[in-house]
């Protein structure tokens, strides 16, 4: 794989019109720090570095920054995009030593239809996306690919069971966290079509029913003390 070169150049003017400024200019403010060096404020060449951030390697490219003192490994440490245009404002760069081990999060993905949904009507869930590890930065991978055909409902892949090269890499995840499992449809769900449709069709007892009734009820008793006033004086 062909070495990335970033260009970049050191900056001195500070200040949101210096910004604008460079920025129309095709280049981004940046900050290099870390390892041995001191930090230094750049202006780095905004092209370069949208790329790097839509490769299949993302942040964790390790690329040389060019300077007129000399090339420098570095990685994209953070980064500020406008909300509106997309465009970079701003970004963090960070040293890379080539022979020091250093801790980063990996993208995980799955591959192959799981038989747990094939054969047993269940739900495939992704859980996590991505795990941690440790290493060089030379032997950072793209990604960490799983094959997931063998799972069955209640079945889980968990960040140890990831397939990683042990001697190079080490997993800082907690290995017993579950990045994909195969669950079973809930009751609700797995109710027939037919008696959900039939609890829909069939009709509730109309309120004015129970309160006709009671009216009557009333009208009843209300009918019926006249009724025995006027027997009481025909006695008399």
């Amino acid at each position: 794989m062909d070495q990335i070169i970033v260009e970049a150049k050191p900056r001195d003017d500070r200040g949101k019109n210096a910004a604008r400024r460079m920025r129309r200019e095709g280049q981004v403010p940046a900050v290099l720090y870390g390892g041995k060096g001191d930090s230094l404020t750049l202006a780095v060449n905004a092209k370069q570095l949208a790329a790097i951030l839509r490769s299949q390697s993302g942040h964790n490219t390790i690329f040389k920054v060019k300077l007129p003192t000399g090339d420098q490994p570095a990685m994209l440490k953070d980064w500020q995009v406008d909300p509106l245009l997309g465009s970079l404002l701003h970004v963090d760069l960070l040293r890379v030593a080539m022979d020091v081990r250093m801790r980063v999060k990996v993208p995980v993905h799955t591959f192959g239809e799981a038989q747990g949904v094939k054969l047993q009507g269940g739900i495939f869930e992704m859980v996590t996306r991505e795990v941690e590890i440790e290493c060089l930065p030379s032997d950072i991978p793209t990604e960490i690919r799983v094959d997931v055909s063998e799972l069955m409902i209640g079945k889980q892949v968990r960040a140890g069971d990831l397939p990683i090269d042990a001697a190079k890499i080490r997993l800082v995840t907690d290995p017993q966290r579950v990045v994909a499992h195969v669950v079973a449809l809930r009751a609700e769900e797995e109710k027939p079509a037919e008696a959900a449709a039939a609890e829909a069709a069939a009709p509730a007892e109309p309120e004015v029913i129970k309160k006709g009734k009671k009216e009557t009820e009333e009208g009843e008793e209300a009918g019926a003390a006249p009724a025995a006033e006027e027997k009481e004086k025909t006695k008399k």
